[in-house]
């Protein structure tokens, strides 16, 4: 997420074409987010770098908010920070990679266009801090709001196991 942020869809009137602010600055943060869609939970964290050691943070930020007793099962992508040699991954998690090319899998990519289409595009950011303080206020609002991460999160072919 960052200063140079997508422009999403607008209602206009027919016939007009909506204003939308558009910043050329480069300053970016990174949302890295889990959700739980059965249990409508989430855990995330809101980082200067998307790399293996920012990985192994948000890991042990999800492993914290398993229930005791409890299992996590993450699926991710193919990114190199997410499969790295060099992660280390608590014990109540087991992450699985899902094939290349395939983000309609992820539960978690429909959390993002959420967070982007709600309150994250079509902005104009004043500073670094103005990112960080947006994203962990979009971050904080879809927690608060279980029945939303359950409703964009569930796919039933991942309870026929």
């Amino acid at each position: 997420m960052g200063q140079k942020n997508k422009i999403t869809r607008r209602w206009a009137r027919r016939g007009t074409r909506p204003v939308a602010p558009n910043d050329q600055r480069t300053a970016s943060t990174y949302i890295f987010g889990a959700i739980c869609p059965k249990e409508g939970k989430a855990a995330g964290l809101v980082l200067p770098h998307c790399n293996t050691a920012a990985m192994s943070l948000h890991l042990a930020e999800i492993a914290a908010a398993v229930a005791p007793n409890a299992h996590a099962v993450l699926l991710l992508d193919q990114a190199g920070w997410h499969l790295s040699d060099r992660l280390e991954v608590p014990p109540n998690i087991t992450l699985i990679p899902l094939p290349p090319k395939c983000p309609e899998l992820n539960p978690v990519e429909n959390t993002w266009q959420f967070l982007r289409d709600n309150w994250l595009s079509n902005r104009v950011f004043r500073c670094y801090d103005d990112i960080v303080d947006h994203c962990c206020r979009a971050w904080n609002r879809l927690v608060e709001q279980p029945w939303t991460i359950m409703s964009i999160g569930l796919r039933d072919w991942a309870y026929r196991f």
